[in-house]
């Protein structure tokens, strides 16, 4: 079980004396083989302290992948877990730049933090009184001085500020929740505290966003090829119907949009046969419901107009597409001696719209040839198809 932080553990831990303790431990491996051992060298070097302490070590360890710099932040397992990656929150912000935002789920400060930098006055705002002292340790520690206040998300206590929230998404027995009625604060009861004004609710990417009818954009946003997260935006900011917008990191203008589309583009890509080339859309496109914007941004066409792949001569810069080298109606005995004419055993295999396990199907076809090959299983109309083809990384 996580460590359960107080108010009296933070103090400590924000602390010049919390922070020797903190450093003592850096060096513990902290692994399951080596936890018992760690425990005890903990104890020894900074006594009945050392639960809160290690885990603020571990916390941190595990945040080095989704915040910027957080060797100095004060977390719980909990909050880190729904806490949007930096690019993605810095993202957000960049889009409520020069106006007044209150945070009303602040939590241990991921969002608040990257607000505060574009705000022009921001305002965070949680009941837990440990993680909102953590919250105020971070901001400190990250350069920037919201307003922090123990208020309720559904008690208004600003005005004409943009209202931004992040609803806890588990149940009262910790387990992960769908239902937006079980969310802490419920989405309804958000959308009715805040009625008239300036919302912006970030919701699992999966969510059903028609439940949720004042949403009048919903933006997809993916982190390095993976979906984070749906954010609803209200009348007063919404730009479009349908965006979906793709972060990368490690790359020039890190963390900025790499790029955006939304509805408002043409959707005119058609349908035809495979071309040289075969994309997988980002996800954020897919669950957008964007794949024909994409595709007729970029010239290509759908194989079928159920099925999410693209096909074209050209793929787009910057992905990992497919370099079509032979396709053909599905079987196992055609796809087996499509491998054998390719010279292929090592195989990578990926599948849409078909009901075909890769795992299973790779240990029957057992290619053993000495190259490699990406096999694409999908439906053509009503044609199971395959596609053998070679992935390449297309320069930006």
């Amino acid at each position: 079980m996580p460590y359960a932080f107080s108010p009296d553990d933070v103090a400590f831990l924000a602390s010049a004396e919390g922070e020797k303790a903190i450093a003592a431990c850096d060096g513990l491996g902290l692994t399951d083989a080596s936890w018992l051992s760690d425990v005890t060298s903990a104890r020894r070097l900074v006594g009945d302290r050392y639960a809160a302490v290690l885990e603020t070590v571990l916390l941190r360890r595990k945040a080095s992948s989704k915040l910027d710099d957080p060797a100095s932040w004060l977390l719980t397992s909990e909050a880190l877990q729904q806490a949007s990656a930096s690019p993605v929150a810095r993202h957000r912000a960049a889009r409520l730049a020069g106006r007044d935002v209150h945070d009303v789920t602040c939590s241990i400060g991921a969002d608040l933090v990257e607000l505060a930098r574009t705000a022009a006055r921001c305002v965070g705002s949680d009941l837990d009184p440990t993680r909102l002292a953590m919250a105020r340790h971070n901001a400190a520690v990250a350069g920037v001085s919201p307003t922090v206040v123990r208020a309720d998300a559904l008690a208004p206590v600003t005005r004409d500020a943009v209202v931004v929230a992040d609803p806890a998404r588990r149940d009262s027995s910790g387990r992960r929740t769908w239902k937006p009625g079980d969310f802490v604060p419920a989405l309804d009861e958000l959308a009715a505290a805040y009625d008239g004004r300036d919302l912006v609710v970030k919701c699992a990417p999966g969510l059903d966003t028609s439940i949720a009818p004042w949403a009048r954009e919903v933006e997809l946003v993916s982190l390095d090829g993976q979906v984070r997260e749906s954010c609803l935006w209200s009348g007063g900011l919404a730009t479009t119907r349908r965006r979906a917008t793709v972060l990368r990191t490690g790359e020039a203008g890190a963390g900025a949009a790499q790029w955006t589309i939304t509805d408002d583009e043409p959707d005119d890509a058609g349908v035809g046969e495979p071309g040289e080339w075969l994309v997988d859309p980002d996800g954020a496109v897919v669950r957008a419901g964007l794949v024909r914007h994409y595709g007729a941004r970029h010239g290509l066409w759908q194989l079928d107009e159920r099925i999410a792949y693209l096909t074209g001569d050209e793929p787009p810069p910057g992905v990992r597409a497919f370099r079509v080298l032979e396709f053909g109606h599905y079987s196992e005995k055609e796809l087996r001696a499509m491998l054998r004419r390719h010279d292929v055993g090592r195989v990578e295999i990926l599948v849409r719209g078909l009901d075909v396990d890769p795992n299973t199907l790779r240990r029957r076809l057992k290619p053993s040839g000495s190259g490699e090959a990406s096999v694409v299983l999908t439906r053509i109309g009503r044609r199971p198809t395959a596609l053998l083809c070679r992935a390449e990384r297309v320069p930006a």
